[in-house]
């Protein structure tokens, strides 16, 4: 009979075949129920999870959400600024989003009810603040530009038909010469 180990190893590769089945099989006929995607107004939370596939991680708990605030149902002007401000360096103004996470939990159900609590109570401190918050500045000093710019080749360095037409003759000549230097037994061919 074979060891707890090798039924373990036996099931994983079971577990291996099925999924690898069900993508060659199964997974093709689906696309033919694709559909476009439309996203729901009411839905402007957007949750992102990590999964294992099965394993035991500490990041699989990790859930972060990320909103648009100005989606938010029921705030004026003056609320969208002080929760903008209260949100400070998870705001991105570039982008227009809000983001956020938690790992604090042993479970991701856990980490997400903790965010939603914590979104619910940021706009109730946005609504009760707003006046207080009014002629504050927002502060974007967190917000760093791109680290690499995308740099334009210069078009003066770019070869023209002339030079190319340059290049290619003193190519095929320097090919003459070793051809010449081959023939005469001065440089080994091959």
């Amino acid at each position: 009979d074979i060891s707890t180990l090798g039924h373990y190893e036996l099931a994983q590769h079971r577990e291996l075949r099925e999924m690898i089945r069900v993508a060659a099989w199964d997974m093709p006929l689906l696309s033919s129920l694709a559909k476009p995607f439309e996203r729901d107004p009411s839905h402007f939370l957007r949750w992102r999870y990590t999964t294992y596939m099965g394993e035991a991680h500490p990041g699989a708990a990790k859930v972060v959400v990320e909103f648009r605030p100005d989606e938010l149902p029921g705030l004026n002007k003056d609320e969208l600024h002080a929760l903008l401000l209260i949100a400070a360096q998870r705001y991105n103004p570039v982008k227009g989003v809000i983001k956020m996470s938690s790992d604090t939990y042993p479970e991701a159900a856990q980490n997400k009810r903790y965010l939603g609590d914590t979104i619910g109570k940021l706009i109730a401190e946005a609504k009760a603040n707003a006046e207080k918050f009014k002629d504050m500045p927002l502060d974007t000093r967190h917000v760093r530009k791109p680290k690499y710019v995308k740099r334009r080749f210069p078009e003066h360095w770019r070869l023209t038909e002339q030079r190319r037409e340059q290049l290619l003759a003193e190519r095929k000549e320097q090919e003459l010469e070793e051809g010449k230097r081959v023939d005469h037994s001065r440089i080994v061919g091959g």
